[in-house]
């Protein structure tokens, strides 16, 4: 993957519950992190002392922030009606000449901020609720 535009890192919710998504509007910044807990089985058997872990245990999950200015007032009040009702619907991370991440992501943080003589901004945390799905980009 070569270098990208910043701008081109989508995040998307599904607006409905039907599959029909929209990219969450005025984001300036977007992080996605993916996560594997280790399930260590070191014992005093373990050759040269060294750890030894289980392949293929422990938690995966991911999480995924972002922050921004208001543009939209449907995806504004979606990700509100979201983090207020406990909701893990849908979310879609688009990212540019590698592909789409899609799955259930709670809202578990939204913060607005604002200056006097400066625009409104909001930040919002997600944490992914269930398995994920990855499509590689074409």
């Amino acid at each position: 993957m070569g270098a990208q535009n910043g701008k081109d890192l989508l995040l998307k919710i599904d607006m409905t519950g039907d599959g029909q998504f929209e990219t969450v509007a005025g984001l300036r910044a977007t992080r996605l992190n993916f996560n594997a807990e280790t399930v260590d089985v070191t014992s005093l058997e373990s050759v040269g002392g060294w750890r030894e872990l289980l392949g293929g245990a422990g938690v995966r999950s991911a999480s995924l922030s972002g922050s921004g200015v208001f543009k939209d007032a449907s995806t504004d009040a979606r990700a509100r009606q979201i983090f207020f009702d406990g909701i893990t619907p849908d979310f879609q991370v688009i990212i540019p000449d590698f592909g789409t991440i899609e799955g259930a992501f709670q809202i578990t943080s939204l913060e607005y901020a604002g200056s006097y003589n400066g625009e409104a901004t909001y930040e919002l945390s997600l944490a992914s609720a269930g398995a994920l799905g990855f499509s590689a980009a074409v």
